[in-house]
């Protein structure tokens, strides 16, 4: 996606005042609501306005008034008269660039492993592992996006003598891979094991990638998916929300919003702000944790991160703390931050974690007088409430 760095307006101290009527979401479309910016914020502000069909009142300088001040401001990229005849779900994400189904499991292709090793601490439960694979070679490129998956067909046959179908895991590298070349993915992998019979059984794929030896040979597909994409706005507001695995898209965007390599590569400077809520049954089974919390010492001002690690932690009532417990303690910031039509909010990981999400966010939104069954749709038209789980 290509974006503008802003920088020819970012020295600009100006403050203005845009005030709207039909803008936002629940019962905030119907009263009139002032939003106070810096010029350099100004443009974006009223995109949002108009896209999602606010109606821009009056735009006002610092003083309050509008006339000269308020003419100094850039123009909304649609005039105000036709906000009304805006679409209700705005062009939030940029999906044209978007590479989808490059390889095909008819005709995949054929990468080879850079490096295979376990993410975990000492005294961790269970089996992750971060494997990257070398991408060089295909015809067309392999190459992907920030919150995209790909598919993986494990050597072998199934119980019929049938090749294995492929399993998608989502991508844990920025487009640029690990090596900011271009050409390698990484993937964060949980080795699925269950009882049955009295027998435990391990998952066919994640078990094959999790013993994968570097130089061995793998069948990739795709990338799919448009789900999970980050906005184009560099001043976008994220909330990321991850147990598990479901770190792996987290890990993209933060990398792609704080690693300073990165940050050189792309020519995207995010300055927005980005909270990280993730949960762990134990602080060794933290994925990523030392790169979060270097992010957040760096950038105290723009990227919170926030643990729920349930074998360790109590929440409020005693019992096990959880992501959606941290949810409840944060919904009146949460739901300031939501408030802000350029916020987006992030779900990745079990499926069991939506029911406890939900419930919190309802528990949350009612205390401001507000309807989550009805404004979670909303912010799904919106293009700014994204989930995954699996």
């Amino acid at each position: 996606m290509r974006v503008s760095t802003g920088r020819a307006i970012q020295s600009d101290s100006r403050m203005f005042t845009v005030v709207v009527e039909g803008f936002g979401i629940g019962r905030q479309r119907q009263a009139e609501r002032r939003f106070t910016v810096p010029f350099n914020q100004l443009q974006g502000l009223m995109q949002s306005i108009a896209q999602q069909g606010g109606r821009i009142c009056a735009v006002l300088g610092a003083d309050g008034a509008g006339g000269d001040t308020a003419a100094a401001a850039p123009a909304p990229a649609a005039p105000a008269p036709e906000a009304k005849a805006a679409p209700s779900k705005p062009a939030a994400v940029s999906h044209a660039d978007v590479p989808v189904n490059l390889y095909k499991p008819k005709d995949p292709f054929i990468g080879t492993v850079a490096e295979n090793y376990s993410l975990l601490a000492e005294g961790a439960i269970g089996r992750v592992n971060h494997i990257t694979f070398d991408l060089k070679g295909g015809d067309p490129q392999l190459h992907y996006v920030e919150g995209q998956s790909i598919g993986i067909i494990p050597d072998g046959t199934d119980a019929n003598g049938k090749p294995h179908k492929l399993r998608l895991y989502s991508i844990a590298s920025t487009r640029h891979g690990d090596n900011l070349a271009g050409d390698t993915v990484s993937l964060c992998v949980r080795q699925l094991q269950y009882e049955k019979d009295g027998e435990t059984i391990n998952g066919v794929c994640s078990t094959f990638l999790c013993d994968i030896e570097p130089g061995a040979k793998v069948k990739i597909t795709g990338p799919v998916g448009k789900e999970m994409l980050l906005p184009a706005d560099e001043e976008a507001n994220v909330i990321m929300l991850a147990t598990g695995t479901g770190i792996a898209p987290m890990r993209t965007y933060l990398r792609r919003m704080f690693e300073p390599t990165e940050r050189e590569k792309n020519g995207w400077h995010f300055r927005g702000k980005a909270w990280l809520f993730m949960g762990s049954p134990t602080t060794a089974n933290l994925l990523y944790d030392d790169d979060f919390n270097r992010y957040q010492e760096q950038y105290p001002d723009n990227f919170r991160y926030t643990k729920a690690i349930s074998r360790e932690q109590q929440n409020a009532s005693g019992g096990r703390m959880y992501i959606q417990d941290r949810v409840s303690e944060n919904a009146e910031e949460i739901f300031s931050w939501i408030e802000n039509p350029k916020t987006h909010v992030y779900m990745c990981g079990l499926r069991g974690m939506e029911p406890g999400i939900d419930e919190a966010m309802a528990t949350a939104a009612a205390a401001k007088g507000l309807n989550w069954a009805e404004l979670r749709p909303q912010l799904k038209k919106a293009e700014r409430w994204h989930v995954e789980t699996y």
